[in-house]
């Protein structure tokens, strides 16, 4: 027999012998028999993957709601129309709940409750203690978690660190006279033992900034580990979501390596086996000890966060970092597992997971390499799998429960990922206590279950893309990333202050004067300089751009697609590049400049795409005997009037939709992008779009944005930009000068007074931080940012002080600087125009919040500001002021809230945060906006995924990054022929209909 096979007889030979000491204890798991209403759900839940989701999204709610109304609302909201209702489960709740909502609600939340107390040991140390009492007394071992994973502001992040010092403190008093007896007395760990999330203890954790994250964790975390080390207890560093991974463990050998713990062996942390990674990671640590010989722990999991990995990578386009199969995941545990107890010399090896199949590999390769029970230990979930630990227990194993303590609210994200994993079709627990799978089948080697599609880091099928896929943002978690941009920064530093020229049918066209670009940030410093066109140079650009357009306009769809996705190809080459100018020229800090160059490259391949589609024209209708295709042609001449706090993505994508429908265009960057705009200009002439198809001339707008409009050889103006200008060229667009051939298309977006509702129940982790996102990212200066907030009923009371708090937590600073939150508005007459508004609201209302600013800052700043209890009539609350200002208003219900939200002549974004499925479903029907976001923030559109544009005052109904877009940019036209000959007519059945 070969040793692999020898190797499996051995695992399904323990694996058989703990499985027969689980049926001894009891036949069906206790967690499944714990009580009749949960067994009953489980039931369901395993029965009926909607009545699941719809569940667990109540069960998530429920602690938020305050009255018994609220209860029985949602629970009907969530659940009318379950079978599981209409069969009896929920149905005697409901009935009553009509007439009298505090009976059911009462014992809808005590059942909840207890459903949490399975998993859940106490809302804190002292009430934890008797479950962990009990735990000792059946000879297994405890790591205490605190629940609650987003803090938002620096107190909450000092509370949570608090806690942590109370619970150390409290059990190594408690648990001062518990003794360890036995064989595995001699290698007892610490009694007492945490696990820390290091995102509870920063509330400002940056990817951008690793280096400063770290620092304000071990601000915390040092004096939390010191006194475990004068207590003699056991810390271990939890891992949480991949992005914080790295982070995670760069701080762990920061304290590994710090004089005051060289000498002190009773840390750990987690690889979570789940990630492509995680081996990797796990030679790297052992490596990174072998010099150091500091023993320390590493409990190795599966991982907790597989769904949310998979979303984030979907939606982020990024690689998938977790397998996407339990059985790839099965098997690097096992692969793992044998690393670190080939290694036990640098390491002590946890190995938590409730799989017997996991557990029997560990226990036969431990045996093999000389190890014994008391050289590394079995974890397991409190509440989870209670016979599998007595087994172990029996076995002579050291187990240990991962005990959760906290409240119900901070604790729901936990109990809903324990009800998924009991519910799953792929987890363990299932498959052995409520599927009776085969005891053959749970032993099976999982590297056997791997198809030939799996293991190889591809998106798997059910994550498949479409042609058009999104560019992936940059990763800031990643060295490599932040190398890049940085980088990037100190090229672009060393060549600010030149000049670039206009460019009219391919040629530099210099001027007389040239329009400094000011870094806003440090306004003595020149970013470049454009050249100041005037009306002549916009006679010359237009007469270039007509000359070019016959040409151009019968070059074929699929080879304008082509020039366009050269362009985004070049856009691709200088992203961090491009990104870095941004920093310099209009004040983005990395991520919102990153994002920006992102979005020109989405706009290019998706508007090619588009065309592709558009190109062939389509059938109307099939009729017998008669073909009618209608096609898409060109305008003619586009004014291309561009913006400047989007200075690459919406100057590229009004350009290259006109471009690659067949128009010539003369491109207009704002006077404070011009470099931005010359770069850009720079890529379209290299991606080798002809001479006069595309003309720059910067300037004013006086001096070139308003010839152009008025020009007669213009035959669209594609603006963004504010509602003064955009209502003005609207009006000039309208009158026919003599000479002109076309009614004059103008496609317009403006801006907007944007307004976010939280409804009382919203989940206030996720409301503050996009509120925050929303009205203060890139320091308000997007059209779709927050500027209005809408608290219903007593909402405010709790979130509030978490938001003004949360602000308080942001980072005001040089946009260059990677920890910076806040960086300046685009220039003075910006901040005077903020500070103007901002002094009326001191004025006339109540301010909750104001920043403020560092001494050294002497650029162009304005703090956050937070107003409240202002009148939705008031001058804040109906103008827009561009700016990082919030003001938040109260109503006392939902429908007064929406009338609130629609008060102004803007209809450009808004959003809701609420967990109630009939007011979402209200508010997606009366909130009126171009855009409306539900339970996120309200700004950063994708190009496809979400086409933006507004109406009212907030544009013409045009959706850019939209399936429609390209239609502003040309006229439809129907070819009709009669095909009935003689009595014959072809089949038309190949000609495209869709």
């Amino acid at each position: 027999m070969n040793p692999g096979a020898l190797l499996q007889q051995e695992i399904e030979h323990t694996g058989r012998e703990i499985f027969a000491l689980i049926d001894q204890n009891q036949r069906k798991m206790s967690v499944l028999r714990r009580n009749d209403f949960y067994s009953r759900l489980m039931d369901w839940c395993m029965r009926d993957e909607s009545f699941k989701t719809q569940m667990f999204r109540f069960v998530d709610v429920l602690p938020t709601l305050t009255s018994a109304d609220e209860v029985v609302r949602h629970l009907s909201e969530y659940l009318r129309d379950s079978k599981a209702t209409a069969s009896g489960l929920l149905r005697g709740a409901l009935s009553v709940g009509t007439v009298l909502p505090a009976v059911p609600a009462t014992v809808i939340r005590k059942n909840v409750a207890a459903m949490a107390n399975i998993f859940i040991t106490g809302k804190d140390g002292p009430s934890a203690l008797r479950n962990l009492r009990q735990t000792w007394k059946e000879h297994a071992r405890f790591t205490v978690d605190i629940l609650g994973e987003t803090v938002v502001s620096e107190r909450e992040a000092e509370q949570y660190a608090q806690r942590y010092h109370q619970l150390l403190e409290f059990l190594a008093g408690a648990t001062a006279d518990w003794h360890v007896e036995g064989s595995l007395a001699a290698t007892e760990p610490p009694l007492v033992n945490v696990s820390v999330k290091i995102s509870a203890l920063c509330a400002r954790i940056q990817a951008t900034d690793p280096e400063r994250s770290i620092e304000m964790i071990l601000a915390r975390l040092r004096p939390i580990v010191a006194q475990a080390k004068r207590l003699g207890a056991f810390i271990n560093l939890d891992m949480e979501h991949y992005g914080l991974k790295q982070l995670t463990i760069e701080l762990f050998k920061k304290l590994r390596t710090d004089p005051e713990f060289a000498d002190y062996p009773h840390l750990g942390l987690v690889i979570q086996c789940y990630l492509r990674d995680s081996f990797a990671d796990t030679e790297q640590l052992l490596s990174w000890n072998s010099s150091l010989r500091r023993p320390f722990t590493i409990r190795l999991v599966k991982g907790a966060y597989w769904d949310y990995e998979k979303v984030i990578a979907a939606q982020r386009t990024w690689e998938v970092p977790v397998f996407v199969s339990k059985a790839e995941t099965d098997a690097n545990y096992e692969k793992v597992c044998r690393l670190l107890l080939e290694n036990r010399d640098l390491v002590y090896p946890a190995f938590a997971s409730h799989n017997v199949r996991s557990i029997a590999q560990a226990m036969v390769y431990a045996s093999k390499v000389g190890l014994k029970p008391g050289d590394y230990e079995f974890q397991m979930l409190y509440g989870m799998a209670k016979p599998i630990r007595r087994a172990l227990v029996k076995l002579g194993h050291r187990v240990r429960e991962y005990c959760p303590v906290g409240e119900l609210v901070p604790g729901m994200a936990y109990l809903v990922r324990r009800l998924l994993e009991n519910t799953s079709n792929e987890g363990f627990l299932r498959a052995k206590f409520s599927s009776n799978a085969s005891i053959s089948a749970l032993l099976a080697d999982p590297s056997s279950l791997i198809g030939d599609n799996q293991g190889n880091g591809q998106t798997p099928p059910s994550l498949a893309q479409p042609e058009f896929v999104n560019e992936p943002p940059a990763d800031f978690a990643l060295d490599d990333a932040r190398r890049k941009m940085d980088l990037a920064l100190q090229q672009v530093q060393s060549q600010l202050g030149k000049s670039y020229p206009l460019i009219v049918n391919g040629k530099p066209v210099t001027a007389d004067e040239g329009i400094p670009s000011l870094n806003p940030a440090r306004p003595e410093q020149i970013v470049g300089y454009g050249a100041a066109g005037n009306s002549v140079n916009v006679m010359d650009a237009v007469a270039a751009a007509r000359g070019t357009f016959s040409r151009w306009s019968q070059t074929s769809f699929e080879e304008r697609a082509r020039i366009i996705q050269r362009v985004a190809d070049r856009l691709r080459q200088r992203r961090h590049e491009l990104a870095a100018w941004e920093v310099f020229e209009v004040g983005k800090t990395w991520m919102e400049a990153d994002a920006d160059a992102v979005e020109a490259i989405d706009f290019c391949e998706f508007y090619a795409e588009e065309a592709r589609r558009l190109g062939p024209g389509r059938l109307t209708q099939d009729i017998p005997g008669e073909v009618s295709i209608e096609t898409y042609i060109p305008r003619g001449v586009g004014a291309i009037i561009a913006p400047w706090n989007f200075p690459l993505a919406i100057l590229c994508g009004m350009t290259v939709a006109a471009l690659v429908t067949g128009n010539t265009v003369v491109i207009k960057p704002a006077e404070q992008s011009t470099v931005v705009g010359a770069l850009f200009m720079q890529a379209l002439e290299e991606a080798g779009v002809p001479p006069g198809v595309a003309n720059l001339v910067s300037g004013t707008g006086e001096a070139v944005g308003s010839y152009l409009v008025v020009h007669p050889g213009v035959d669209f103006v594609a603006f963004t930009g504010s509602r003064e200008v955009g209502t003005a060229i609207w009006q000039l667009a309208g009158i026919t000068l003599p000479g002109q051939r076309n009614l004059k298309k103008v496609i317009c977006e403006m801006g907007g007074k944007n307004a976010l509702i939280v409804d009382t129940d919203a989940d206030l982790d996720e409301a503050v931080l996009g509120i925050i996102h929303s009205a203060f990212g890139f320091q308000g200066q997007k059209c779709s940012a927050l500027s209005r907030l809408i608290l219903v009923g007593e909402v405010g009371d709790r979130l509030l002080p978490r938001l003004t708090e949360a602000a308080a937590a942001l980072k005001i600073g040089y946009p260059e600087d990677p920890s910076t939150d806040v960086g300046p508005v685009i220039d003075k007459d910006a901040q005077a125009k903020i500070d103007r508004y901002r002094t009326i609201g001191k004025q006339k209302h109540k301010i909750a919040f104001e920043a403020t600013l560092p001494n050294h800052l002497k650029g162009y700043f304005v703090p956050p500001t937070i107003f409240v209890d202002v009148p939705i009539d008031a001058q804040i609350a109906q103008e827009e002021i561009f700016g990082p200002v919030l003001s938040v208003h109260q109503a006392g219900d939902l429908t007064q809230a929406i009338e609130m939200a629609n008060s102004t002549p803007f209809a450009l974004t808004g959003g809701l945060y609420s967990r109630s499925p009939d007011n979402i479903a209200k508010l997606r029907n009366s909130f009126q906006v171009g855009n409306l976001y539900i339970n996120r923030s309200i700004t950063g559109a994708i190009v496809g995924r979400h086409p933006f544009g507004g109406f009212y005052m907030s544009g013409g109904g045009t959706k850019a990054g939209g399936r429609d877009y390209l239609l502003h940019f040309t006229f439809p036209r129907v070819v009709t022929e009669n095909t009935l000959r003689r009595g014959f007519a072809p089949d038309t059945s190949e000609v495209r209909s869709d």
